[in-house]
């Protein structure tokens, strides 16, 4: 009969490693040959006639093969396989009902009516009392996922692994509650404290979501991202006023620098006859110059607004209440009632912070082509300022 168990083991292996689909990632050569392992393990402890073991371990071995033909039923359609096995090796029909018996004994929620019995079903279900728990009933629950198409929550899944520990499963043999049942406590407590912690991570995540419905029904302000925007838009906004009135601020003290100096050393040389061809090319370097200073001065010259609004301008979302001249001119305490109102209307504030940069985009537009302009006149003047020293200096030269 040892050959036969070893016989049986090489077939099981190969049959299972042929037909078994591979969406079965619990009832697999994995699981049979743990439950093989067990089996012998509790059948030692038991002090078992070799006769009796024998019966047992080869039942072990086919107690699964069934889930290549059927999930429902398949301990019928293991005891099939078993006996054609056991058929072609000569064995009698007392030992294949034997076996049968023992195989048809797994099926969920049997009653055992023997030792043998109890031991294969204790076998079966030694993963309960097993350190790996929760990794072998995650193989079961992936299981029934691809070959079931069962879909359980984490809660449902919980529910009922501590239903099924508490209530529908008992090791039956004394071996087996002595080695296992210590351990399988443990992980019904483990499983009832995962539900404890889920309940109440589900109670927060409820509770915030009803704070965040209740922040929604009040006062809606800028969420932080829309904030981010518009600060960094103004920010660069303010940047960029800066750098054109530095720019028309230099040109500024440029051209007075310049304008400075010709008053005070050409202009007073100019009522010399001998000076006369000067007075033109003079005439255009001053003309450039003070219409560059002019330009800069319109680029950096401020816009002065009535600084006034009323309370209907408010109400009629009107006034924008972010820029300084509209408001300079009105009490602290009605500029107060005033941003109050629009601080909690969100479409006011919206469309405020929008004109801000609206009106500061067209500041920038204006200033910006001042600038340019300015620049521009500057270097034309000074090109035709330098063209027309050089020709003056050239009829001089040619006059004498």
């Amino acid at each position: 009969m040892k050959n036969l168990i070893v016989e049986a083991e090489e077939y099981v292996i190969q049959y299972l490693n042929e037909n078994l689909d591979n969406k079965f990632v619990y009832h697999n050569l994995s699981h049979t040959q743990d439950v093989v392992k067990k089996t012998n393990e509790l059948a030692e402890l038991s002090n078992l006639k070799k006769a009796d073991k024998t019966i047992l371990l080869l039942s072990a071995w086919f107690h699964d093969t069934g889930y290549t033909k059927s999930i429902k039923d398949h301990e019928a359609e293991s005891v099939k396989i078993a006996n054609d096995f056991f058929k072609n090796h000569n064995v009698s029909e007392n030992d294949i009902k034997n076996i049968s018996d023992l195989i048809l004994a797994t099926k969920m929620g049997y009653e055992p009516k023997n030792q043998l019995e109890k031991i294969i079903r204790d076998a079966d279900c030694a993963h309960i009392g097993s350190k790996k728990f929760d990794n072998v009933t995650e193989l079961l629950r992936k299981e029934w996922e691809l070959a079931c198409d069962k879909q359980l929550s984490e809660e449902e899944w919980l529910s009922m692994n501590i239903d099924f520990l508490s209530n529908n499963h008992r090791f039956y043999t004394n071996e087996a509650s002595a080695k296992w049942d210590k351990v399988k406590s443990k992980n019904l407590s483990q499983l009832l404290k995962n539900l404890n912690k889920l309940k109440q991570d589900t109670t927060k995540l409820n509770y915030k979501k009803e704070e965040l419905t209740l922040k929604k029904n009040k006062v809606a302000l800028p969420e932080r991202g829309i904030e981010t925007m518009f600060r960094v838009t103004l920010k660069n906004h303010i940047t960029l006023s800066n750098i054109a009135d530095t720019k028309a601020n230099i040109l500024l003290s440029v051209n007075a620098i310049i304008v400075s100096l010709v008053l005070s050393n050409l202009v007073s040389k100019l009522d010399n006859a001998s000076n006369h061809y000067l007075i033109v090319p003079t005439s255009i370097f001053v003309l450039f110059t003070v219409i560059s200073i002019i330009l800069s001065i319109l680029a950096t010259r401020p816009n002065v607004t009535s600084g006034k609004f009323s309370k209907e301008d408010v109400a009629n979302k009107k006034v924008n209440l972010l820029f300084f001249g509209n408001f300079h001119k009105m009490s602290l305490s009605d500029f107060e009632w005033a941003m109050g109102e629009m601080m909690q209307d969100r479409d006011y504030l919206y469309s405020s912070m929008k004109k801000d940069l609206y009106f500061l985009g067209l500041v920038l537009d204006k200033k910006y082509k001042i600038l340019r302009l300015t620049y521009s006149v500057f270097m034309l003047g000074i090109i035709v300022s330098v063209i027309s020293f050089a020709i003056a200096f050239q009829f001089y030269s040619g006059a004498n």
